[in-house]
């Protein structure tokens, strides 16, 4: 018998994944455990291995386009099977659960913080959105208003095809609705790109937290001249390469372990307080930032830290890292000082309660003993989520980073 092959969920926050490549061709003999496809997720390319044993009658998905998750992407069964059926009764039975499957109130409900307009439909209850989960995510992804849809399912909800059927009709701007203007070709030179699954992700994840976490940013300077002695005295006792980010990372580490509140996450009705330190460092790429995670980074050594770090840091640039690697950080570290970026402030990285946004150092003359001498410094500016850090936590854990990175022997000791 024939088996349907789903996009599979590859990732926690994955929603749809794009087919990067297929290693197997319509009429190959395919092994369970195999190699089948490589997939791009909203963190990573993974390679997908067969769950079947047959030959690969169907392909479902171009190479280069993206399905929603549990979408039909192939069919393994015996040579010459036929299988269009049971492909239209995944599609048929998908619909039906998208129009007719009861969802609790605040999966089903999203409120709306615009006033309705005049093309609001009778979709609205108590002023939210009646709509199951996939049409609302067609209607993100297509950039659809879905105040205008108006919803074919029980009690007026918004199913996957209202917004088919949406698309189909010819589009109108309504008087009152005034777009943004947008160069025309005839205004100059300028090239479209689709958005990666990862920058869709990206824009997602960080819009969500920006705009549901309260931020507020605390800065503090901190004198680097012992820590950059220091750093070159260790350089001479271990092959390591250990960079001013390793210090940094075992030093927020430490600082965690003495300031608990700031080693936290709010989970809508409670705060979760970390015993233990994850560190996730954040990696730039073509496509926009990872965040590999240094997992009990409290517990090791610089040297380790230092290892882990960089292969971390390598697989991340070949997308090659597991879903495991860039999971479970209880806060997170972005440092732009080797970018020649002296201060910045960085958006908080769920599930994290803050992040640490690190400038470089820079040399600058100061009064010391009576007499003026250069002085190296460097900016770290916290960000942090209000539901969960109070300034006075937050300014206190700056100066335990601060005591830290001023007598970096206390890395040691």
């Amino acid at each position: 018998m024939a088996n349907v092959v789903h996009m599979p969920a590859l990732s926690d926050t994955m929603e749809e994944g794009t087919l990067i490549a297929w290693h197997k061709k319509v009429g190959e003999t395919v092994e369970s455990g195999e190699l089948l496809a490589e997939i791009e997720t909203d963190k990573a390319v993974m390679e997908f291995q067969s769950f079947y044993d047959g030959v690969l009658l169907y392909i479902g998905v171009e190479e280069g386009n993206a399905v929603p998750v549990d979408a039909v992407i192939a069919v393994i069964g015996e040579k010459g099977e036929d299988f269009q059926a049971l492909i239209n009764e995944n599609i048929s039975a998908a619909e039906s659960t998208d129009s007719n499957q009861e969802k609790p109130d605040d999966e089903i409900l999203e409120t709306i913080s615009s006033p309705l307009t005049n093309n609001s439909y009778n979709n609205v209850s108590n002023g939210k959105i009646k709509a199951s989960p996939l049409a609302k995510a067609m209607a993100k992804e297509e950039g659809i208003d879905i105040n205008t849809i108006e919803g074919s399912g029980d009690d007026g909800r918004i199913v996957k095809r209202d917004i088919e059927d949406y698309l189909k009709k010819p589009k109108t701007l309504a008087p009152s609705i005034i777009e943004p203007s947008i160069a025309s070709d005839s205004e100059g030179d300028f090239e479209d790109v689709p958005a990666s699954q990862m920058r869709k992700v990206i824009a997602r994840r960080l819009g969500e937290s920006k705009f549901s976490a309260p931020h507020f940013y605390l800065t503090m300077e901190i004198c680097m001249d012992k820590l950059m002695k220091t750093r070159k005295q260790v350089k001479e006792l271990t092959e390591t390469k250990i960079s001013y980010n390793d210090f940094i990372v075992k030093a927020v580490s430490k600082s965690l372990k003495e300031n608990k509140s700031i080693n936290a996450s709010w989970l809508g009705d409670r705060i979760r307080y970390y015993n233990y330190v994850n560190i996730g460092v954040a990696v730039a790429m073509d496509e926009g930032l990872v965040v590999p995670v240094v997992k009990n980074s409290d517990t090791k050594s610089l040297s380790q830290i230092a290892t882990e770090i960089r292969e971390l840091a390598g697989r991340a640039r070949e997308r090659k890292l597991s879903p495991e690697e860039m999971t479970g950080n209880t806060f997170t570290i972005s440092n732009l000082g080797m970018f020649g970026i002296d201060e910045f402030t960085a958006i908080i990285n769920p599930p994290d309660a803050c992040i640490l946004a690190v400038g470089g150092i820079s040399p600058r003359l100061v009064m010391i003993d009576g007499e003026v001498k250069e002085s190296h410094f460097m900016k770290v500016t916290l960000s942090c989520d209000h539901r969960v850090v109070d300034g006075a936590s937050g300014a206190k854990f700056l100066n335990t980073l601060k005591d830290i990175l001023e007598e970096p022997m206390r890395l040691i000791i």
